[in-house]
């Protein structure tokens, strides 16, 4: 027992009150095959796709791209996009998808290209992951890439709810750039939250190894290999690795991606 504010309390009573200090929590899901061990229902989703999606959106709704429309196959894009005149984009395995006539690249949505135009997106593993958040209930999903880190991590704090950070990876193959950027959310943000995720202390630690040279460390990167050396894509990874160059918050909300 205790004395508290001149009465008696147990210990169990004590442990169980609660505290001015609570903090919501963060986990990093490093795969889109561990998804479901996360509890999405009272969480903002971060969806994460470095090597492009999450870059290639960010970049159309900064340069006034209307909204992105995610879906998770070609017929479907090429449907949507006729139906509301949009722009039907995405890859597959990074190259332009068959029977669309644009891809996944970043700096092809300029503003020039893109402004007041709606975007259909269909990706190999991005606009896969944020169909399984949905399915799965997620609260708030937002997409995040290294272009838009500070509105992703302004956000977050902002908002002060549990946090995923969504790894797209490769085919549910785990891949090192999706993780470095959780790691940069993680390093800004961690002070928020509770964090008691070991893949959230691996990717923190591996951010904060790699930071002052992600450019360097890029060619390490097996996703690099696909885009560069069988595409020569080079800028786009450059651009998807460079904090802040299309710094806006696309929140998904009515079956699109807008610029909060």
């Amino acid at each position: 027992m205790n004395l508290t504010g001149g009465r008696l309390v147990s210990r169990d009573a004590l442990f169980l009150q609660p505290t001015m200090s609570h903090k919501p929590s963060l986990h990093t899901s490093i795969s889109p095959a561990l998804l479901h061990l996360y509890d999405l229902s009272n969480s903002v989703v971060v969806i994460i796709d470095v090597f492009r999606a999450t870059s290639t959106i960010a970049s159309a709704l900064y340069n006034g791209a209307r909204c992105v429309i995610p879906v998770d196959t070609v017929p479907k894009a090429i449907e949507i996009s006729r139906n509301i005149s949009g722009i039907a984009a995405g890859e597959r395995d990074g190259m332009i998808a068959e029977g669309l006539s644009h891809g996944n690249s970043p700096l092809e949505y300029t503003r020039e290209f893109i402004e007041n135009k709606t975007l259909v997106l269909t990706t190999t593993n991005g606009t896969r992951l944020l169909q399984m958040a949905l399915d799965r209930n997620a609260d708030t999903i937002i997409s995040g890439s290294f272009p838009n880190l500070s509105a992703v991590c302004d956000f977050l704090v902002s908002e002060k709810k549990n946090v995923v950070l969504g790894c797209a990876g490769w085919k549910d193959r785990f891949n090192l750039e999706d993780t470095l950027f959780a790691g940069a959310v993680i390093h800004q943000v961690a002070k928020h939250f509770t964090v008691h995720c070991d893949s959230s202390l691996m990717a923190e630690t591996m951010f904060m190894k790699q930071k002052n040279k992600l450019h360097e460390f890029a060619p390490k990167l097996t996703h690099y290999h696909r885009l560069v050396e069988r595409f020569g894509l080079i800028e786009d990874i450059k651009f998807c690795l460079t904090p802040d160059v299309a710094n806006v918050l696309p929140v998904y909300a009515e079956g699109k991606l807008i610029a909060k």
